[in-house]
């Protein structure tokens, strides 16, 4: 199945039902009088936040959303029924926004979660509805309001407690397919990951979402490379794992680069909580892994995120993805660090007003 992370759609709710003119004609009664009834509504356009969606795949080959119109009013007082909605079922983590890309009319974060994106318009009144103490055969009933029609773009952003940064064929892949169930693509040359990939990160007793993105060069933010487009699935991460190949011609530049985009895109990413960790350290001799391990250690006290009163900045952490050396000890650094964050989340949350 391929990745698709944006797409952009046209939603029309439905036309209410027009309301009926109609009169009693029975046999027998003497009276008879005004009986249409009211139109029914129209179908709504919903969007509903469901489990075992990770793309927005569905929406590329399928662009017009119509609800249904609803159904007319008729004789002897009967109401039109409503029109059928339609129900744009997308995974968690997805974003609606109007046409212009930019204002942001819901944030869809948990399964289950349903908003009404286009009301469908009110059915019009029969003429019984019309009928007065000196109007007592209305001949008007009313058209049913139109629906709504607009153009939305929903934008997929994963949900996963901690993300993957680094420059291309920094073992980010190799590391995801270490310590998950994931299978993503390992290959020798850049850009072999061009779509971001989960997986489930199981340490000790704990579980967490791991997110791999593809990697970042310099100028992403610019367009270079495969841009910094995919940044965006790591806004929501709690902490991230920034990855420097120890194989590299200079492990603080390759750090600073990184850094530099995250800054570059914002929204907060490069003040985000960071675990540095050199990689693929099974390809460089002992002299060589000493001289990057001082390097990158220069580059995180100059560009690391700022430190609250207090923190210390972490060193670099030693890691080898294909040995295994040193995974265990990222994994329960980034499990304390993930923990530490939902306890913070907890604590900034508002707390609910009493009721009786």
């Amino acid at each position: 199945m391929k990745f698709l992370d944006q797409a952009k759609i046209y939603i029309r709710s439905g036309n209410g039902g027009a309301g009926a003119v109609s009169f009693r004609r029975e046999k027998f009664i003497e009276f008879g009088g005004p009986d249409g009834g009211d139109g029914g509504r129209g179908g709504d356009i919903v969007a509903e936040c469901v489990d075992g969606l990770n793309t927005l795949i569905d929406y590329r080959y399928q662009q017009h959303f119509k609800a249904g119109t609803g159904v007319h009013g008729m004789g002897r007082n009967r109401a039109g029924g409503k029109g059928a909605d339609v129900v744009l079922k997308v995974p968690v983590g997805t974003q609606i926004f109007e046409e212009d890309n930019e204002t942001l009319i819901t944030d869809l974060t948990e399964v289950g979660q349903r908003v009404v994106i286009a009301r469908g318009g009110n059915g019009g009144f029969g003429n019984l509805h019309f009928a007065t103490s000196t109007n007592r055969s209305p001949r008007r009933a009313n058209p049913g309001q139109e629906g709504d029609e607009r153009t939305i773009w929903l934008r997929l952003k994963l949900i996963a407690d901690a993300g993957l940064v680094g420059l291309p064929n920094a073992g980010k892949s190799t590391f995801l397919a270490t310590v998950t169930a994931a299978k993503p693509k390992i290959a020798d040359y850049p850009f072999t990951t061009l779509y971001p990939g989960l997986g489930v990160v199981r340490v000790d007793d704990r579980e967490f979402v791991l997110a791999d993105i593809p990697g970042l060069i310099e100028g992403a933010h610019e367009g270079h490379g495969l841009g910094d487009r995919f940044l965006g699935h790591v806004e929501r991460c709690r902490v991230l794992l920034h990855l420097v190949d120890a194989g590299g011609e200079h492990a603080g530049t390759a750090y600073r680069t990184v850094r530099k985009e995250l800054a570059a895109y914002g929204n907060g990413l490069d003040e985000k909580m960071e675990i540095v960790a050199l990689s693929r350290t099974d390809v460089v001799d002992e002299e060589t892994l000493k001289t990057q391990v001082e390097r990158l250690k220069r580059a995180v006290r100059t560009y690391g995120p700022a430190l609250a009163d207090g923190e210390r900045r972490r060193p670099p952490m030693i890691l080898s993805a294909a040995t295994r050396q040193g995974v265990q000890d990222v994994l329960r650094t980034l499990s304390s660090a993930i923990g530490a964050a939902r306890i913070e989340e907890k604590a900034a949350e508002p707390a609910e007003a009493w009721r009786p």
